[in-house]
Order: C-alpha cells, then structure tokens, then sequence
C-alpha cells in the first residue's frame, strides 16, 4: 500500500459517512452508556449487547480550547477551537467552525458536521454554532 493511499478505520469510517449524511448515531447499551464506533464491548459495563441509537441534532459544548501553536497535522487550520460537546449519551470532541475561535462559548449549541482539514485533507468532525 502506497502513503498516498488510505488505511480504513472499520467502524469509524462508516460512522463518518452515516455522520456526513446527517444519520449521525452512537452505539448505547442497556444501562444507557454511549460510545462510538468502533465498538464491540461498553467500555463502562462491560455489556456486549450494543444498539445504534440516533444522536440529537444540536449539543451543547462543556468545555473547549483554542490552538494557536497546532502540530504540524493541523497548522494550515490554526487558530482553531476544540470543544468537548454533550450529544445526550456520548460526549463528542471536534473542532468549531464557522465562528472566530474567540467567540467560542461553553454552552453554546452547535451541531455536527463533517469537513476536511486544510492541513491533511483528511476529514475531520466539525461542530457548528446554530
């Protein structure tokens, strides 16, 4: 396999696509514990019994961060806002978009969407205010 060529990530790759066409879900167990693919086992139970269940379309973010010295994977993105957003039973990190990262808030609504880093070229989770 060529560096030019990519690896897929099973499970996460086709939550990405389910995410990108507006089909976003999380797998939760019978204790109502979420998490996201790729999953086979709840990393808090323990439970092997997982079911898709549909994420809401907005979050709030709890906390976030902005990023004005990135890694070399990031630096054609800089500055940008990395936040921590509640979707109801699983807790999603991605970059803030559409909005100056100074004008980032905790508990702003945002909801998700998938674009591609300038940087990689590779597609990343966004979160956009409403």
């Amino acid at each position: 396999m060529s560096d030019s060529e990519s690896v897929a990530d099973a499970g996460f790759d086709e939550w990405l696509e389910a995410a990108a066409d507006g089909d976003a879900y999380c797998l939760e167990c019978a204790n109502g514990h979420g998490s996201l693919p790729p999953r086979r086992v709840c990393p808090d139970c323990g439970s092997t019994d997982l079911a898709e269940t549909e994420l809401p379309d907005t979050g709030k973010i709890q906390t976030f961060t902005v990023t004005h010295v990135p890694t070399p994977a990031f630096e054609e993105d800089a500055p940008y806002a990395n936040a921590i957003v509640d979707f109801g039973a699983v807790r999603i990190t991605g970059q803030v978009v559409g909005i100056d990262p100074g004008d980032v808030e905790t508990g702003m609504t945002v909801e998700l969407e998938i674009t591609v880093s300038e940087t990689t070229g590779e597609r990343v989770i966004a979160l956009r205010p409403v």
